[in-house]
């Protein structure tokens, strides 16, 4: 890629002080680079020269200060922004948007606002993007160690009341009943249009302390919906973006509880996705500890059963265990308590979603025999709405039937799973649906194999 000269010339002294402090030579950063440039679909060919051309003063065009700017947080194993790499110019401040903790309340609704344009309309690189999962550790560590903040009131612009909170709430409601019957990728336009143009209007509205915390805490339920659903469309870039100012919105609601929740049930899940099982189960941890003495039983066990995932992961058998174990507890618990404590946030996670994630806890573990049985109490238990649930829970239990060696009962199950997916515009799906047939080809000679992976390329051409 041709460069072009930053102003005046003057040498980048902010990248060459990260180039130190990361322990990186010019042509180690070059190859960083060079890597992640590739997970970008970029062909980047730079080299130490390059490097030494930036340190300079020179700035390469087009994508490649965002992925200068990845790779050094890679090295540094925390975000890094391009105004700190000396790249920041007006085309490429979008690339940082949504990846800090904002300090101030006010901080906190101009970040979040200008995600949310900048989501509507695909600017700047971080579209497609994808972050480290070091990138929300760094938030979870300031959510856990930041003071309430003491005030949200404003003053200033159109006047906001409990009746414009209702109504968030009530649309955040229908959204996800449509988002769990269709999947992410019908219904994540109406949300993030939702959020742009009404409210963003009621962040910089005017309200009073009880109604602006009330207006948070809904501004955050649907911004960590808008994630989810960027999770179910394959934009993990964007997911990490507003799972991060989720959890700031919901410190700014001083609603610990719904921050141990983002921390768990989409942080926690994301990071574990993307190969980090390991800062999965500190990041439900995190969610354990701070939001100790806020949470419901029924929200402990989710933060509990999200622990035992990334345990599972690393293929540590006790410590899973144990986690599960407490979830268990947990959940017998809030059987046993009155539902009405429960949050709405929380309410669908009953006993057919933790034997769904206890299900995933033990094909990780290589346990068919658990798998199975904790799949099919979970498929007993979801109701027929929760179409996409109800479609990985089928795929969950035709693996572990296929790890079993029941071949035609896996095919079978994996036959209805094919069915509920043809209903879903999900991601999150159709990595299920690959997962097994990545599982099926030790036995593609099969009869009975060989007829599903018909069908299945039949109703593809479909």
């Amino acid at each position: 890629m041709t460069a072009r000269p930053l102003v005046a010339r003057q040498p980048n002294e902010k990248l060459q002080a990260l180039i130190q402090e990361a322990n990186c030579s010019n042509a180690g950063l070059a190859r960083r680079v060079n890597v992640c440039g590739v997970e970008h679909g970029l062909d980047l060919r730079y080299d130490k020269t390059s490097v030494a051309r930036w340190l300079r003063g020179q700035q390469p065009r087009g994508r490649a200060p965002a992925v200068i700017s990845e790779a050094l947080g890679r090295k540094l194993g925390r975000t890094v922004t391009l105004d700190e790499i000396g790249m920041a110019d007006g085309r490429n401040q979008a690339a940082g948007v949504g990846l800090h903790f904002a300090p101030t309340v006010a901080g906190a609704i101009e970040q979040v606002c200008e995600l949310w344009r900048s989501d509507v309309g695909r600017q700047g690189f971080f579209g497609g993007s994808t972050v480290a999962s070091s990138a929300l550790v760094e938030p979870s560590r300031d959510w856990l160690i930041t003071t309430p903040d003491g005030q949200v009131a404003r003053s200033a612009g159109p006047r906001v009341g409990m009746s414009d909170v209702a109504a968030v709430r009530a649309t955040t409601n229908s959204l996800c009943q449509l988002d769990h019957r269709f999947g992410g990728g019908h219904v994540r336009p109406v949300v993030v249009h939702y959020l742009n143009s009404v409210v963003s209007g009621l962040l910089v509205g005017s309200y009073k302390e009880g109604v602006g915390r009330a207006l948070f805490a809904a501004a955050a339920r649907l911004t960590e919906l808008a994630g989810y659903m960027a999770v179910d469309t394959g934009q993990t870039g964007l997911a990490q973006r507003h799972f991060i100012q989720a959890l700031r919105l919901a410190q700014a609601a001083g609603d610990r509880a719904y921050g141990g929740y983002v921390l768990a049930a989409s942080m926690s899940h994301l990071t574990a996705s993307l190969g980090n099982p390991r800062e999965a189960a500190q990041l439900a941890r995190a969610a354990q500890e701070g939001a100790r003495g806020h949470a419901t039983p029924r929200t402990e066990a989710m933060f509990c059963v999200a622990e035992a995932r990334g345990h599972a992961l690393l293929g540590d058998v006790r410590a899973c265990l144990e986690a599960a174990g407490r979830a268990q507890s947990a959940m017998e618990r809030a059987v046993a308590g009155d539902p009405s404590d429960d949050p709405v946030w929380i309410s669908h996670f009953g006993r057919a979603y933790l034997a769904d994630e206890l299900a995933h806890c033990h094909r990780d573990l290589r346990r068919p025999r658990e798998a199975a049985e904790l799949a099919g109490e979970s498929l007993a238990g979801h109701p027929a709405d929760r179409v996409r649930r109800r479609a990985i829970g089928t795929f969950l239990l035709a693996s572990a039937q296929l790890e079993k060696r029941e071949l035609e009962h896996a095919c079978h199950t994996g036959a209805n799973g094919m069915e509920l997916l043809s209903t879903l515009r999900s991601g999150r799906g159709a990595e299920y649906l690959q997962d097994f047939r990545r599982r099926l080809v030790p036995f593609v000679k099969e009869p009975v194999v060989r007829e599903f992976t018909a069908r299945l390329e039949a109703s593809a051409a479909a």
